[in-house]
């Protein structure tokens, strides 16, 4: 990398559609981790691949991951090069959200705070974030001090409240 300041960004991998030459979605995740280190990104530390339930209208399960990676690039670039190696595995984006799609690469925390560009579609932190635990699990095992700017709280702690007992309802009979 360049001498600049170099950002860190937590990345979130998703896949749930097999790819002709890739593979399933799990060597999919593994190949796109290959793919991010580049001249001018480093890959510092990725999760273990696990599986989710499918959300939407997909019925097929997806295999996650999340990876740390530094790069000079400031989000808007990184968002252009998250996408275009989405491309290269096959994806095409139909403005449909949820379907089945051969890779998904979404920046979800960024070391420079709060990112709202012009394009709606990046935001940082990513909205979504927090109500997922396929994100934020293996978020926990990479980046567990890593703090959402917007609450304060660690990916740890969210995690931890996303999955805490919820009181039962009190207009529900325990019978």
């Amino acid at each position: 990398m360049t001498g600049k300041s170099s950002h860190l960004y937590l990345i979130a991998l998703g896949s749930n559609q097999r790819h002709e030459l890739a593979g399933s979605p799990q060597k999919i995740i593994e190949q796109a981790i290959e793919a991010l280190e580049m001249r001018d990104i480093d890959v510092f530390a990725q999760s273990s691949v696990i599986e989710s339930a499918a959300m939407g209208s997909s019925r097929r399960r997806y295999a996650n991951a999340v990876a740390v990676i530094a790069s000079d690039l400031d989000p808007p670039a990184l968002l252009r090069r998250l996408h275009s190696i989405e491309i290269h595995f096959g994806r095409r984006r139909n403005g449909q959200r949820w379907r089945a799609r051969t890779l998904d690469l979404d920046i979800l925390l960024w070391s420079g705070g709060i990112w709202s560009g012009e394009r709606p579609a990046l935001g940082i932190p990513h909205a979504a974030m927090r109500d997922r635990n396929f994100v934020l699990g293996p978020a926990t095992e990479i980046a567990p001090d890593w703090r959402d700017p917007l609450t304060g709280l660690t990916i740890r702690q969210l995690f931890h409240r996303l999955n805490r007992p919820k009181p039962l309802d009190r207009w529900q009979s325990p019978h």
